[in-house]
């Protein structure tokens, strides 16, 4: 999982509106279609008391929000964490409408979230959480309406209650109301690794098209959960070495490279990367401007600004974390010719998979993982393809011509649809 945004919600909204202003001009979207996009379509904010171990209730806050449906069912993660808020949401919400679009998959864009610390409860406080919030906004998902996945802070157990919540809601088994769920109650095979083999094959194709060897290439890694790590063991298995990574609570270096699995394990015994033998220790902000090839932020919102990315060395970055780099930020990377694989497309790989989970869910399919993998790849490719196209032509950065192709393709569905009444 990904660590928790390092700004507030409003921080995180100003930025999503920004850069889509700043596709709106590459596409030359009207102002009418523009005002539609700016806005989430619906909101939902519920107070829940939930009985904790002690005996005692405690009222939680939660979030469901959906930005857009016009291509689709609304997609998105539910997170747990304590800060939270509406303002966070709405922005995750809208750049899961854009994510959806880019890879051109047929899902609307939605996010939720639980203000609690999930560090501080019990399995069982987390699972009363869950159902009761689940009641709370069962009205708004459905496999046809809103389909949420885990983010940070949940997981497969975690779509299990809300399944069997809802399912019971309904008097019968709807696998199909979330994804990213254990393989026993129709998940699928590849889900787990979906998001770091993503930003592994974007980068790679990155490499095909510029012509560029990746093999003895040197990467750090910011963020070690389901998409940091998962991105690390792969690209290692690729033959990039890996020369730091971080978590929470701290980094660590060495030119020789780092052994991933025994890091892993080192992380597991010890609750920390850090102190792992043969390195050094540094910190989060420090690891950003480490030397090396690629640099693959799978952590926090907001590291890379324009404070640090003259100093940052890396030739490729690829964004496992959502909203890693600010816009000013990716104009100056930009004018240093630093390629960009931006969150929308690098970490597309998550919801990419999880719209095969969906399918195979309506109609009683199980893909191998073999399969799984074939296709993430080949939408991942033509993905990269466009967006890279698209910012060559334009003369923009990758973001900016990912945002771009992912609007216009909501911004089309809009017009095709039109206003009714």
């Amino acid at each position: 999982m990904t660590e928790k945004a390092s700004s507030g919600g409003k921080g995180h909204l100003e930025m999503a509106q920004k850069q889509l202003l700043q596709a709106a001009r590459v596409i030359d979207l009207g102002d009418d279609l523009l005002g539609v996009l700016l806005q989430t379509k619906r909101e939902l904010t519920v107070h829940f008391p939930v009985k904790m171990d002690d005996g005692n209730f405690k009222v939680f806050t939660g979030y469901r929000i959906q930005h857009n449906v016009t291509r689709g069912p609304a997609k998105g993660g539910i997170r747990y964490h304590p800060d939270v808020d509406l303002d966070e949401v709405r922005a995750l919400a809208m750049w899961m409408t854009w994510k959806s679009a880019v890879v051109n998959i047929p899902f609307g864009g939605a996010k939720g979230g639980v203000q609690c610390d999930p560090k501080r409860m019990s399995l069982d406080e987390l699972e009363r959480l869950t159902r009761r919030y689940t009641w709370e906004i069962a009205f708004m998902l459905g496999p046809d309406r809103d389909i949420p996945a885990p983010d940070v802070y949940t997981n497969a157990q975690t779509m299990a209650w809300i399944m069997d919540t809802y399912s019971i809601l309904k008097g019968y088994t709807v696998t199909g109301v979330v994804t990213g769920k254990p393989i026993e109650l129709g998940g699928s095979l590849g889900r787990i690794e979906a998001t770091g083999r993503g930003c592994m094959l974007t980068l790679i194709r990155a490499a095909q098209v510029l012509g560029k060897d990746l093999a003895g290439t040197t990467c750090v890694v910011q963020g070690f959960g389901n998409v940091g790590g998962v991105a690390a063991k792969l690209m290692r298995e690729i033959g990039i070495k890996i020369v730091g990574v971080s978590d929470s609570t701290g980094g660590v270096y060495s030119s020789k490279g780092l052994d991933i699995t025994a890091l892993m394990m080192h992380k597991c015994d010890t609750g920390s990367v850090q102190n792992f033998p043969g390195s050094d220790d540094v910190t989060n902000e420090e690891l950003l401007e480490l030397p090396c090839d690629i640099l693959c932020p799978s952590a926090l919102s907001g590291v890379i600004t324009k404070e640090n990315a003259p100093r940052i060395k890396a030739e490729f970055i690829v964004e496992g974390a959502n909203g890693p780099t600010t816009p000013e930020a990716d104009d100056i990377l930009y004018d240093r010719n630093v390629l960009m694989i931006p969150d929308i497309l690098a970490n597309a790989g998550g919801v990419t998979v999880s719209y095969f989970e969906w399918v195979q869910n309506l109609q009683e399919l199980i893909w191998s993982e073999e399969e799984v993998n074939q296709k993430l790849e080949h939408i991942l490719f033509r993905s990269f393809d466009e967006v890279y196209r698209l910012s060559q032509e334009n003369k923009v950065h990758m973001r900016t011509a990912a945002l771009a192709i992912g609007v216009h393709r909501v911004a089309q569905a809009t017009k095709l649809r039109g206003i009714y009444p």
